[in-house]
């Protein structure tokens, strides 16, 4: 029987991964706390993980789940009156418009299509995984991947022209 690996490198392999995910859907305001929602949650459930699982579709799956609940817990929320902006400066302005600039690309794209093409090309999640997270074919799975970067390329042309 294999024994599961330590717990600090399951989050220095997959972190990665993961804050890709979050920052997908939920922007990179919101990332950090998904992040570490879900690790938190995945440091409760490890002990009891079977040894040659895998590791990094669960926690993509922890991810998922865990930003769709700040997506529910942030529609509940009262919405500010007026919005007050930040400045930013230097190297984390450019970040930030560059997040800000996938978050609303991804945003345009319907729900299957975003999340077939975040889930196989952020966090580079085979499409039969996919297609288990999105709960179709990994025909489905490949098709909707493929319609959202069509998408995605007519709009970041039209951007260029």
């Amino acid at each position: 029987m294999q024994a599961l690996e330590p717990f600090e490198a399951v989050v220095s392999e997959h972190g990665p991964v993961v804050m890709r995910v979050c920052r997908a859907l939920l922007g990179p305001a919101d990332a950090d706390d998904a992040w570490s929602e879900t690790f938190l949650a995945a440091l409760r459930a490890y002990p009891g993980l079977r040894p040659g699982s895998n590791v990094r579709g669960w926690l993509v799956t922890i991810a998922h789940r865990k930003a769709i609940d700040q997506l529910r817990a942030r529609a509940r929320r009262p919405e500010p009156a007026a919005d007050l902006s930040e400045r930013l400066i230097g190297a984390q302005a450019g970040a930030e418009l560059a997040d800000s600039d996938l978050q609303g690309a991804l945003a345009g794209l319907p729900d299957k299509a975003r999340l077939a093409v975040m889930y196989r090309y952020l966090a580079d999640l085979p499409y039969a995984e996919v297609a288990a997270l999105l709960e179709c074919s990994e025909a489905a799975a490949r098709r909707n991947a493929a319609d959202g970067i069509a998408r995605l390329r007519k709009r970041y042309q039209k951007d260029e022209v």
